[in-house]
């Protein structure tokens, strides 16, 4: 057993509201320069949608992750021989379009513009020619647009839902839709890492962070092709790949990464978790129907004593340990069994995790009679001459679950590897613990319907209250566990500590060099 350690992440679906600011919060930070407009290491898509850049999920196009051959596994567009056929022209590249062109406006136009008669306007600018450019596309252009012929029925996740079920979710009436907040999954077989000709791409060994050395990388770009999620982007400018840093710079003082920190909803957890690392080509070469079990079999338990001895024995701190034993992201995965991978079938083992989003499949459409309602309104209160009610009750426990405006199948596309099998379970959980904890608040329930429910997801009244806890009532310090970054330790390896003393943390990056 080879116990190590890995910065994860949880969000749930339910919370995010859209708002960007973590996007924004993100760009300020790290992509606010020349060559990066185009990037945002933190998006947020609109579901059902094309993303950003358009059809990343569409690996017929991309050709990233890992297949299976054999009983072991390839990556599917780059490697060794792959990558040496591609090397001067890669068809598997995302071109700009797919992205956007980034733009800005010529302000000036505003205050310069000679007198005349028509109001003048700042025109579009593209931010890589410098030339006037239409604006045909932008990041999150499909924003909210779950309806849209050019958006949402391009989603790749449609596929295997009949043409039913497909034309059911575009009806007006019954349109729903979901944000996707995504970063770098900092996976623990990263397909970018095994891509690199040049060894640029590596994972911390202290918290699994996947970072790209600027100083060795080439910008051969197989690992824009090999990220099958679309996290690793090509710098122009500087002619160098960059990615997601999960704002190491952060985390190893203390501080939670920007886009979490600064996150509205407080949708995003953080924390670690102890895996066996003997077990990641296992895990990873399972079978379709047994990735997201075989992904969850390989994260220990950190509070067993033998995982703990092993633990120690690899260098894993004390501190570490007691961040892993009091991680929120532990409790969602494996305690609770609610948060599940995006797109398993990538076989990149992804550590974040989604709490899929329940409120969309909670309400249906159902006749009703308004007029007596609308009598009861002040006269100057507007009235809707309408006769349907937006139903958020049930008279099944499962049975909106099943029959859902957001078909299970789209969902299992998402986050489990096409089987809606591992869907289902989640889903009943949070349903589960809404009906609980309607019968604690307002106290219209049986106790047999709430028994029932509580028992057929394998949930205690604790469990349940717990992660009510976690998901409505957390405090910062619960939503972020931190563990202290030891980077001295990691720095021992390398150097001298005698040498390095006072030149860790925010010591020099370049060290100079004496004379001319």
């Amino acid at each position: 057993m080879d116990v190590r350690s890995q910065i994860s992440m949880v969000f749930h679906l339910d919370k995010c509201i859209g708002c960007h600011t973590c996007s924004i919060a993100c760009k300020n930070i790290w992509t606010d320069r020349k060559g990066a407009e185009y990037m945002w290491w933190n998006n947020v898509e609109t579901k059902p949608g094309t993303g950003y850049p358009s059809k990343w999920e569409d690996q017929t196009i991309y050709r990233g992750g890992w297949e299976k051959n054999n009983g072991s596994i390839s990556l599917k567009g780059s490697g060794k021989f792959k990558g040496l056929a591609n090397i001067f022209h890669n068809p598997y590249l995302p071109v700009i379009d797919d992205y956007y062109e980034p733009w800005t406006y010529k302000y000036l136009d505003l205050i310069e513009s000679p007198e005349q008669d028509d109001q003048p306007v700042a025109r579009p600018i593209s931010l890589i020619t410098g030339k006037p450019i239409d604006i045909k596309a932008g990041p999150n252009w499909d924003d909210d647009l779950s309806g849209t012929p050019d958006y949402a029925r391009n989603d790749p996740n449609l596929e295997n839902l009949s043409p039913a079920e497909q034309e059911a979710m575009f009806q007006l009436e019954k349109m729903a839709m979901f944000y996707l907040p995504r970063i770098c999954n900092h996976c623990l077989n990263p397909a970018c890492v095994a891509s690199c000709p040049s060894g640029a791409i590596y994972k911390r060994g202290e918290d699994g962070v996947v970072l790209i050395n600027q100083n060795v990388c080439r910008a051969w770009r197989m690992c824009v092709t090999a990220c099958p999620y679309k996290k690793s982007y090509y710098n122009w400018h500087t002619g160098k790949s960059e990615k997601c840093i999960l704002c190491y710079p952060r985390l190893e003082a203390g501080l939670t990464p920007a886009c979490m920190h600064s996150c509205v909803g407080r949708i995003r957890y953080l924390g670690v978790m102890l895996y066996d690392a003997d077990r990641i080509h296992e895990a990873a070469s399972a079978n379709d129907n047994n990735l997201i079990e075989k992904q969850l079999d390989i994260i220990l338990n950190p509070f067993d004593e033998k995982v703990i001895a092993a633990a120690k024995a690899n260098g894993i701190a004390d501190s570490t340990l007691h961040a892993a034993q009091n991680s929120p992201v532990y409790k969602f995965v494996k305690e609770w069994g609610l948060a599940l991978p995006l797109h398993p079938e990538f076989r990149t083992l992804p550590m974040l995790f989604y709490v899929p989003p329940l409120l969309p499949v909670m309400a249906s459409l159902s006749e009703s009679k308004n007029g007596a309602q609308n009598d009861k309104l002040n006269p100057i209160a507007k009235r809707w001459d309408d006769n349907w009610l937006y139903d958020t009750s049930t008279e099944e426990l499962w049975g909106t679950i099943e029959k859902a405006r957001f078909p299970l199948q789209y969902m299992a596309n998402l986050f489990g590897a096409g089987d809606t099998s591992k869907i289902s379970p989640v889903l009943k959980k949070m349903m589960a613990v809404r009906i609980h904890r309607r019968s604690v608040t307002v106290g219209d329930l049986s106790a047999e319907k709430v028994n029932s429910a509580l028992t057929d997801t394998g949930l205690s009244p604790e469990q349940a209250d717990a992660i009510y806890a976690l998901t409505s009532l957390a405090k910062f310090d619960e939503r972020f566990v931190i563990p202290p970054a030891h980077r001295e330790q990691a720095i021992e390896m390398l150097e001298s500590t005698a040498d390095e003393k006072g030149s860790t943390g925010f010591g020099f990056k370049e060290r100079p060099v004496r004379g001319v």
